[in-house]
C-alpha cells in the first residue's frame, strides 16, 4: 500500500505532550503527523496550523508534516506563501498544505475583516497567488481582493508542496481542479468522495491541466476502543466539545470501535480514489491512540487490492 499514506491530525493546543505525541507516531509507522488551523474558532479556540506543524518538525527530522485545511481567506497569501516557503527550506519534502475557505464560525470569519459572501471568491484568488508564488514566479495582480506588482516570495520550495483544496461545492472541486494538487473529503460519503473526485477530473479536463499526481484525501474523526460502543462513547464527547453540536449530527462519518472497524468504514473512500487519510483519532492515550491508527493501515493494507491501489 506504497500510494496510500496516513497519519494523524490534531486539534487541540499544542502542551508538554506535543513531542511524545510527534515520537510515538513515528514510532508507530504513520507517514505523517498534521494540524487542523482556526483563528479564533468558537469563541476564541484554535491552533495555528502553520506555527503548529513547524513546531512538529523540529521534534521529529523525518516524519511527514500535514495542515488540514488552513482557512487560507483569513489571511493574505503573500504572507502565508512566505510562511510555507520558510517551512519548506527547514524540512524539505515534507509538507502537504491544505486550505479551505472558513466558515464553520461566521463570527471567526468576521473577526478577521473578511465578509462570509466573499471568501469563496477570495480563496480562489489567494490560491490563485499562493501556487504562483510557491513556484517562484513573479506576480502582477489587479484583483478583486489583492493588488500585487512584481511580488516574488524566494526561494520556492524544491521539492514543490502539495496544495489540496477542501470543500463540498463545485466551485470548491472546480478551484482543486484547476489550482490544487488534490481535494480533502470532509464529512462526505463514499459515493459522494467518488461523484466529486470525477467532478475534478471533468474540471481539470476542461482547464487542459493534465498529468497531475492527484493526492486526494478524507478527514475525520475516530474513535478507538474493544467494541463499537465503547469507541463511540469516548468520540462523541470529544467531537460535541469540538463542534458544539449533537453526536447524532456528526457521528454518520466518524467511525468507531477496533482498528478492523474502523478500517472496513475506510475501505471504500479508498476504492473511490482517496489517497492519503488524516484521522483525527479520540482513544485512551496517546500511544492506543497511534498505534491505532497504525493497525488501521495494515488492515487496509491486507483488504484494498493491488489493483485499487495503484
Amino acid at each position: 500500500m506504497s500510494d496510500i499514506r496516513v497519519g494523524i491530525l490534531t486539534v487541540e493546543t499544542l502542551d508538554e505532550e506535543a513531542r511524545d505525541r510527534v515520537a510515538i507516531a513515528a514510532a508507530a509507522g504513520l507517514d505523517f503527523v498534521g494540524s487542523t488551523d482556526h483563528v479564533c474558532f468558537r469563541g476564541g479556540y484554535g491552533v495555528d496550523g502553520l506555527t503548529t506543524v513547524a513546531t512538529y518538525a523540529g521534534l521529529h527530522p523525518t516524519i511527514g508534516l500535514y495542515v488540514g485545511v488552513y482557512q487560507l481567506p483569513l489571511r493574505h497569501p503573500v504572507a502565508v506563501a512566505r510562511q510555507v516557503s520558510t517551512l519548506a527550506h527547514f524540512a524539505p519534502g515534507r509538507l502537504t498544505f491544505g486550505v479551505g475557505i472558513a466558515g464553520e464560525d461566521p463570527r471567526e470569519v468576521e473577526s478577521c475583516g473578511v465578509e462570509m459572501r466573499t471568501r469563496g471568491r477570495r480563496a480562489t484568488e489567494s490560491l490563485y497567488v499562493l501556487r504562483r508564488l510557491l513556484a517562484g514566479e513573479s506576480v502582477t495582480l489587479d484583483g478583486d481582493f489583492f493588488r500585487l506588482q512584481d511580488v516574488q516570495v524566494l526561494p520556492a520550495p524544491e521539492p514543490w508542496v502539495p496544495l489540496i483544496v477542501g470543500g463540498k461545492s463545485d466551485a470548491a472541486l472546480r478551484r482543486a481542479a484547476t489550482l490544487g494538487d488534490g481535494w480533502t473529503a470532509v464529512f462526505t460519503s463514499p459515493q459522494r468522495c467518488a461523484e466529486s473526485i470525477a467532478r475534478i477530473a471533468e474540471h481539470a479536463e476542461s482547464a487542459a491541466r493534465k498529468d497531475v499526481a492527484w493526492r486526494h484525501s478524507l478527514e475525520l474523526w475516530c474513535g478507538f476502543g474493544p467494541t463499537v460502543e465503547d469507541g463511540r462513547a469516548r468520540l462523541a464527547p470529544a467531537m460535541e466539545r469540538f463542534y458544539g453540536l449533537p453526536f447524532d449530527t456528526l457521528d454518520r462519518y466518524s467511525p468507531a470501535g477496533t482498528p478492523e472497524d474502523i478500517a472496513a468504514a475506510l475501505a471504500p473512500y479508498v476504492e473511490a480514489g482517496v489517497r492519503t487519510l488524516h484521522l483525527q483519532p479520540v482513544a485512551g492515550s496517546s500511544e492506543e491512540a497511534a498505534y491505532g491508527v497504525a493497525q488501521v493501515k495494515q488492515c487496509l493494507a491486507r483488504a484494498i487490492p493491488v489493483s485499487v491501489r495503484t
